[in-house]
């Protein structure tokens, strides 16, 4: 089958476009035909090689971490797919591979595709809505009348945050670019700081959660507008040490998690808050709780634009430039 392929680990390295095995299928898994598939950082940081340590992946392999299309055979164990089924999904850490024309996924990774949703839209739903949904349904535990603080509000992240956050009933500041202010305040954002000529950590305070997606300087000045017993939440570090046990890592990775988070896990003690990471699972079950917000019209897709398959490569550059409004997807069929 026909793929983007992973050849060796290296920065901003090539992914070549070339043939791959089909996928074999275990007695529960859905053997699925890819008609779209959503682009993520992540799947840069992997082929960097910033995850090795974590998620050894043994190239050549096939990235990817979003997928919508149609169940072509299932496992003898498979209960809840058949055949024709249109469905969406982060497939597990360890068996990605949506850049390619087919992928074998566990059906617990799964969940059928949004009605209202084309392939496209759907494709761009699973890595950034599971993130948000175990961000604030999760670990924060939003509720309504609580106050959340969602950096980076027009990312892919962001803009499915910020309107599951309304949907949960909380008040939403976000931080973004002048150019997106009209863009997260159509998603629901209540208070929008156009962090190039406001200082977030001036303005907000009394949050009860913020959802933090950017660098180290952002983390620490986003303690500044928590209240007491407030929720720091991070999806892109530093790993705690309640990760490294989730993720089954040994002695000498759980001590380097421990060293790595020690900073702001004392700073957080300080300012009388806690403080954790999230690296986001697959849940089909959850994401069936995503379909459900989505057909009932609580929370829309934002995509900034989608590729020919082909142009896999340059969608990948495209999203590296941190540009992108919403998601990126490529279509196959």
């Amino acid at each position: 089958m026909k793929a983007f392929i992973v050849d060796r680990y290296r920065k901003k390295g090539p992914v070549r476009f070339g043939e791959m095995p089909e996928p074999a299928l275990g007695q529960d898994d859905v053997l699925v035909e890819i008609h779209a598939a959503g682009l993520n950082l992540l799947d840069s940081k992997i082929r960097d090689g910033e995850f090795k340590l974590i998620l050894p992946y043994r190239p050549p392999f096939i990235p990817g971490h979003d997928v919508a299309g149609i169940v072509v055979r299932v496992g003898a164990g498979v209960q809840r797919f058949k055949p024709g089924d249109e469905i969406y999904a982060r497939p597990r850490d360890g068996r990605i591979g949506a850049f390619a024309e087919r992928i074998a996924i566990n059906e617990a990774d799964m969940a059928l595709k949004p009605k209202n949703l084309s392939m496209a839209e759907a494709a761009s739903i699973p890595l950034v809505g599971l993130t948000a949904w175990q961000a604030l349904v999760e670990q924060a535990g939003l509720r309504k009348g609580q106050k959340i603080l969602i950096h980076a509000g027009s990312g892919g992240v962001g803009t499915f945050a910020i309107q599951l956050a309304k949907h949960l009933g909380a008040t939403v500041a976000t931080t973004t670019s002048t150019a997106n202010v009209e863009l997260v305040r159509s998603l629901g954002a209540d208070v929008v700081i156009d962090y190039k000529n406001q200082d977030f950590e001036k303005v907000l305070s009394g949050y009860d959660v913020v959802l933090n997606s950017l660098d180290g300087d952002t983390l620490r000045k986003s303690l500044e507008v928590l209240k007491p017993g407030g929720k720091l939440i991070s999806i892109s570090g530093p790993p705690d040490l309640a990760f490294a046990r989730e993720q089954g890592l040994n002695w000498l990775l759980r001590q380097l998690t421990r060293l790595l988070s020690f900073g702001i896990r004392r700073k957080a003690r300080r300012h009388c808050v806690g403080y954790s990471f999230l690296f986001m699972r697959a849940n089909g079950e959850q994401l069936g709780e995503i379909t459900s917000l989505i057909e009932a019209g609580a929370i829309h897709p934002v995509i900034d634009r989608a590729f020919p398959f082909e142009a896999t490569a340059e969608a990948l550059a495209f999203i590296e430039t941190g540009r992108a409004k919403g998601k990126v997807v490529v279509k196959l069929r």
